[in-house]
């Protein structure tokens, strides 16, 4: 497919609660990029989110939409378990594919879906979309200009209290070890840990303790680490989903200063050098994944590399197991 000089026409699998503002929109507002069709299985939702976003064709079958000459691209919003098997069918289709992170439920999976774009030679992209947010990259650029002079490691503390969804009992996918073996750690902490190997590179070693400490839900709800960059920084982090309260903060350290920020709050990033403590504020946009969606464009036409792909993606998962204990 020659996209250089047409409109990509992307479709849509699974147009839930992540698609309505966080990454839907982003697509419309791209140049060059316009939001073709829709799938859900339920037909009802799924006509109502193409009247609501005015996009043409909706259907209730996930190969119809894949195999629709009308649609150039594929972006699978659905819950982790089915990425892999709606990723081979769009690799299968040779058509380029973004898929909602994590890439998968485990590094194997993940493994086999990077394999068949690879083998295609078909982009992947994984919506890991802080790699390209404003407010990430200003931390990315005061690490690369020694601005804490050399890291030496880095910290992460997530804490949430118990929802009531948690504690009614009621389904929620995000909770099901059949789905996410971590819970709101595969969902929330592998946010942060691939933000940190795209600061600081791969990780090589990587250890970790999971449990399931609250006996709400078939997932684990706790979980320490630690690890090595490739680049010599060590790194550290706990993720509780039953504390009082809310804390999500990050510290860098270096032989010069000091770097706090938050990886969801959109909290003051806080610079700590020798002259002192300074706080920078920058905004997010509006359609969270807008800067994702954009630099996907850019890739598809040759003017830049994506800094989020399958391989990148299938990285951050062999961590996540590491630290979880799936079966590598």
């Amino acid at each position: 497919m020659d996209i250089k000089d047409k409109t990509i026409r992307w479709g849509i699998i699974g147009c839930g609660n992540v698609t309505e503002i966080k990454s839907g929109p982003a697509y419309q507002k791209t140049e060059g990029f316009t939001i073709g069709a829709v799938m859900r299985r339920d037909e009802e939702k799924a006509a109502d989110y193409a009247k609501r976003h005015s996009i043409a064709k909706y259907y209730t079958d996930a190969d119809a939409l894949i195999n629709d000459p009308e649609i150039d691209a594929v972006y699978i919003a659905t819950p982790p378990d089915v990425h892999k098997y709606y990723g081979l069918k769009v690799a299968e289709a040779g058509k380029p594919c973004c898929i909602e992170k994590p890439l998968a439920p485990n590094y194997k999976d993940c493994v086999a879906i990077t394999e068949a774009f690879a083998s295609k030679t078909i982009p992947l992209f994984v919506a890991y979309y802080r790699r390209t947010l404003p407010r990430f990259e200003q931390i990315k650029e005061w690490i690369n200009s020694h601005k804490i002079g050399t890291i030496r490691h880095l910290h992460w503390h997530l804490s949430k209290p118990t929802s009531a969804q948690d504690l009614s009992g009621d389904y929620n996918w995000r909770t099901d070890s059949k789905i996410a073996t971590g819970g709101y750690f595969d969902d929330l902490a592998s946010h942060g840990l691939d933000l940190f190997v795209h600061y600081f590179g791969t990780i090589t070693n990587v250890s970790g303790i999971s449990l399931n400490q609250q006996g709400l839900y078939t997932a684990k709800d706790a979980a320490t680490a630690c690890w090595l960059h490739e680049s010599g920084i060590t790194g550290s982090g706990c993720w509780n989903f039953g504390t009082l309260e809310r804390e999500d903060k990050v510290e860098i350290f270096g032989s010069e200063g000091k770097i706090v920020f938050s990886v969801f709050e959109n909290e003051p990033m806080l610079l700590t050098t020798s002259e002192g403590t300074t706080a920078h504020e920058i905004a997010h946009p509006e359609n969270i994944q807008l800067y994702h969606v954009q630099q996907m464009r850019d890739h598809l036409l040759g003017r830049s590399q994506h800094p989020s792909t399958g391989a990148t993606a299938t990285h951050t998962n062999w961590v996540m197991d590491r630290i979880i204990g799936n079966e590598i």
